[in-house]
């Protein structure tokens, strides 16, 4: 259950919309139109119809191997309800206030001698403001029915502070292109197949947001080097659609493959330990479950759509 939510939710439902991965949002940031992404619904549709009918098929099996009996039937009945409505309130601000930071551009400002974007200040300042409303206005004893607690998100910090620190060298080397010691790999990249498998394979065990735009500028500098990003972003749209569709869905989907693919990845398996859930370790992960059922599903996305 858990894996397959994973797979599903936390990777590949992303890829909708640019605020359901980093990687399409930063796509987003750099003038990838916002409904562009509904190209990649048949990319999304595949896989996830695929993955559906393997957990389907799983899911009964073990059902039927716990031979649970039904319960007995009783008058006493609760109707379904939702506990801290108002919490959609501040997920709409959520919402708002990412989207807004890709739509405005209201200058630079240096705090502490770092320069940011007026934009993205505001946004930082809005989400902040979004959670201490929630945890003003939202009764305690939802989040105890809930059995909230900080530990999976600090555990997770904790790590990808270290994953971002010591995958900074090899990122690098990626966005040194042709000049830099991993040139061997961009020299690679040559059809939409290569980039969906690359972008794919190195989002997989490096954040796939810079992955995503290592692999975004290099298919820029390859069909239109020396012009202007934004422009050469329309142009790639407009003239080489499928590489920008092979690189948004590589960095997308292969975030399910490994637990520190995507940060959610890693949340959801700390929430669920934390729970009493068993999750297969690191390699037990990829083993049994990503590498057999995930690979075939993106070998036959790379037939019908990157060939």
């Amino acid at each position: 259950m858990v894996v397959f939510f994973i797979f599903l939710v936390a990777n590949i439902g992303g890829a909708l919309t640019p605020l359901g991965d980093p990687p399409l949002f930063l796509g987003f940031l750099r003038k990838v139109p916002f409904f562009w992404t509904f190209k990649l619904i048949p990319h999304m549709i595949v896989a996830s119809v695929i993955i559906l009918a393997i957990y389907f098929a799983l899911d009964t099996y073990f059902y039927k191997k716990e031979e649970i009996k039904a319960p007995l039937n009783d008058n006493t009945k609760e109707p379904l309800r939702l506990d801290g409505t108002v919490n959609f309130i501040f997920l709409t601000g959520i919402v708002f206030a990412v989207l807004l930071s890709g739509v405005v551009n209201w200058g630079e400002v240096s705090i502490l001698g770092v320069h940011r974007s007026v934009q993205d200040v505001v946004r930082d300042g809005l989400l902040i403001l979004m959670s201490i409303l929630s945890i003003v206005f939202t009764n305690r004893k939802v989040r105890e029915d809930n059995a909230f607690t900080w530990s999976p998100i600090e555990e997770v910090a904790i790590l990808f502070i270290g994953i971002f620190l010591t995958m900074l060298p090899c990122l690098k080397m990626l966005q040194a292109g042709p000049k830099g010691e991993l040139a061997f790999i961009i020299a690679t990249v040559r059809e939409p197949a290569h980039y969906f498998w690359i972008t794919g394979a190195l989002s997989s065990f490096l954040d796939n947001a810079p992955t995503y735009l290592t692999f975004l500028n290099t298919a820029l500098g390859a069909f239109f080097p020396g012009v202007a990003e934004t422009e050469a972003v329309q142009m790639l749209i407009k003239e080489h659609p499928i590489y920008l569709k092979a690189i948004s869905t590589g960095a997308v989907f292969y975030g399910a493959v490994t637990y520190i693919g995507n940060a959610p990845n890693f949340m959801v398996r700390s929430i669920a330990e934390e729970s009493g859930t068993p999750m297969p370790s690191f390699f037990g992960y990829m083993i049994k479950y990503s590498l057999p059922i995930l690979m075939p599903v993106f070998i036959l996305i790379t037939l019908i759509f990157f060939r």
